[in-house]
């Protein structure tokens, strides 16, 4: 464990976490909405500081991220727990299933992984990084001085404070906007649209990010969607952002059916009326 950067101590021994728009006012021995941030004798600690879950090589298309480091792969590393509870998660095994079991690493190990592998660098994923926020901070800064490179593949959930002191030591990222409409985050995911939508323009300012929008039938496949999506990136971030639009299968709570191939052609036809970038994600080549 390790002593959680950003919260506040209550009079009454509760703990405020600062770390995300949440702010969880946990009581002693309790978790946050997380499930990864305690509540220990009056203080707040990572449960998960140099605990893994997942690690691999993977191709820097995977994340995805097509215009950083094209046809190289990087070491992916992930651990449990996230700040959001979206009922169609690929990875709820990790993310949602806190019992499932971590190892221990460090810094050190994965630098000497990285170099041993001939990889560019490390890529938080899997599950959400930014609740992993005091390892991820404290590896990141190791693995620039040795003149590698950090990738996040995060839901965009975070403060700006904690934010700022991380993105000096991240080079790119994959953002994860799941909708443009408000009512989807907080009745979904058990978030919100703004804090998201801050984040996106906040990294865009200081790293290279491209953006993932998963399309789910019902729920945000409407040609409004995806046009209100598309304004504001291009409004907001101008036509060169790359964008992928990725194809929901079946998973964890939900059983609407997989998104049709047609609808995200429809997506990808609207997209690049403005955009100049646009990919379609977990669908076949041959369609």
């Amino acid at each position: 464990m390790r002593e959680a950067l950003y919260y506040e101590i209550l009079a009454d021994g509760r703990v405020k976490c600062l770390l995300c728009p949440h702010y969880c006012v946990i009581a002693v021995e309790r978790t946050g909405f997380c499930g990864v941030r305690k509540n220990i004798g009056r203080k707040l600690y990572s449960l998960v500081y140099g605990e893994i879950t997942s690690i691999a090589l993977d191709p820097i298309e995977k994340k995805p991220l097509y215009h950083w480091h094209p046809g190289e792969f990087i070491l992916s590393i992930g651990t449990k727990g996230c700040n959001f509870k979206c009922g169609f998660c690929q990875n709820w095994g990790i993310s949602q299933d806190l019992s499932c079991s971590t190892e221990s690493i460090t810094a050190e190990y994965l630098i000497k992984e990285v170099k041993r592998l001939n990889s560019f660098g490390i890529a938080y994923t899997y599950n959400e990084p930014f609740i992993w926020y005091e390892f991820i901070l404290d590896t990141a800064k190791k693995i620039k001085l040795e003149g590698l490179e950090n990738v996040l593949v995060t839901n965009g959930y975070i403060n700006l404070e904690p934010l700022e002191e991380l993105l000096p030591y991240i080079d790119a990222a994959n953002i994860d906007l799941k909708s443009i409409e408000d009512s989807f985050y907080r009745e979904t995911c058990k978030g919100d649209l703004n804090t998201v939508l801050e984040v996106i323009k906040k990294m865009y300012s200081s790293c290279h990010i491209e953006i993932t929008n998963l399309v789910i039938p019902t729920l945000n496949d409407r040609e409004e969607n995806f046009v209100k999506l598309v304004d504001w990136i291009y409004e907001n971030l101008g036509d060169s952002i790359p964008l992928h639009f990725s194809r929901y299968f079946p998973c964890y709570k939900f059983n609407i059916p997989s998104t049709p191939i047609k609808t995200l052609k429809k997506a990808e036809e609207i997209a690049r009326k403005k955009l100049k970038y646009v990919y379609l994600g977990n669908v076949s080549t041959l369609f």
